[in-house]
């Protein structure tokens, strides 16, 4: 998979216009602030349906414009051809392939598989557990879309138990914690099977482009056992908690994600740019992992964090990126862009939300 062309109106500073992407790399260089990120956002949502950087579409419009639309074409391979088509109105948004609406945007999550590194990413290091745990469910929805339909039932399961708890419908409690347990569990050891398999690439890459060893992930579990069964006598044990704060103290919602050093925890001893490095290299393994089970090359999306790492890491770092389809990266005037730079990559300038040859 890979974008031939991208066209956009009303997409935030963007100028209207159709801007040539059919190139192995495309590096995007410019002052902040000029829309270099805008594009990358672009084919994110081209990809998913959705901004890597709010919730609100409307956030997305153009100054004075009520709509965005964005229009994308890629190959498939040398012989097939896609286009997407996304438009947002009014809190409205359509979304069509090859002329076809589409209503559910599990569809298109494995149309283009984009894997973006932006600055924010560096919260799946330092950030919440909530922000670890996304993490975790992203990379398994990338490439099985039975994950997000089990997701969708645990959400769905988690809010009809926490209102039965705020009722104190303790009648009810036998029957939607079996749903609890059964599709809790399904995530909890899809999960750690998920921590197992990063476990592989990530330790070594931190190694290779740090010098630290054994830095890894480990997934914590809320429920201290592994079958349906257990889980069920522990919740009846501590239903009288979740009934007093009227919310389910245990699960997949409550499960913790760590970074450790040996035995250590890494994280309150760890410099910024180790916690950055940590972050960065998460995205660098959900890319190989993603390939490794589709034997698909994703399209990596780097905006501006080469920046953050010192030359000797950049070059590490760029050194260990993943395979790829296409490799879109953001650069600020003076950066050595030139020591990245292959034969057929694409430089644009970027000012006032134009694209410029270079």
């Amino acid at each position: 998979m890979a974008f031939i062309s991208v066209q956009l109106k009303g997409f935030r500073n963007l100028q209207e216009q159709k801007i040539d992407l059919a190139y192995p790399e495309v590096f995007l260089l410019g002052q902040n602030g000029q829309g270099k990120t805008n594009l990358l956002e672009a084919l994110y949502i081209l990809a998913y349906g959705t901004s890597f950087r709010t919730k609100s579409d409307s956030e997305i419009y153009t100054h004075g414009m009520p709509f965005f639309s964005v229009s994308g074409e890629y190959r498939e391979n040398e012989h097939i051809f896609h286009s997407i088509h996304i438009r947002s109105q009014s809190k409205k948004k359509e979304i069509t392939k090859n002329g076809k609406r589409i209503t559910d945007r599990k569809i298109l999550i494995n149309t283009i598989p984009c894997i973006i590194f932006c600055h924010d990413d560096i919260a799946f290091a330092n950030g919440e557990m909530s922000y670890r745990r996304f993490f975790l469910d992203q990379t398994l929805s990338l490439h099985n879309t039975e994950y997000i339909d089990t997701m969708r039932r645990f959400t769905k399961i988690l809010k009809m138990r926490n209102a039965i708890l705020k009722e104190h419908r303790q009648d009810l409690l036998d029957t939607i914690d079996i749903q609890f347990a059964e599709t809790g569990l399904q995530i909890v050891e899809q999960r750690a099977h998920l921590i197992d398999e990063l476990n592989t690439f990530f330790t070594e890459h931190y190694h290779k482009i740090s010098g630290i060893e054994n830095i890894h992930l480990e997934y914590k579990s809320s429920w201290p056992y592994h079958s349906v069964e257990e889980i069920l006598v522990y919740l009846k044990e501590h239903r009288l908690r979740d009934i007093e704060l009227k919310t389910s103290l245990s699960g997949p919602q409550r499960d913790k994600v760590q970074y450790q050093h040996d035995k250590t925890p890494f994280i309150p001893h760890a410099s910024t740019g180790q916690i950055r490095l940590i972050s960065l290299i998460l995205r660098s393994v959900q890319a190989q992992y993603y390939f490794e089970k589709t034997q698909r090359k994703p399209i990596l999306l780097l905006d501006d964090v080469l920046l953050e790492l010192d030359p000797k890491k950049r070059v590490r770092f760029t050194e260990l990126l993943p395979v790829y389809e296409q490799l879109f990266c953001t650069f600020l005037p003076g950066e050595p862009f030139e020591h990245y730079k292959k034969q057929h990559t694409k430089i644009y300038h970027v000012e006032n939300g134009g694209f410029y040859n270079g």
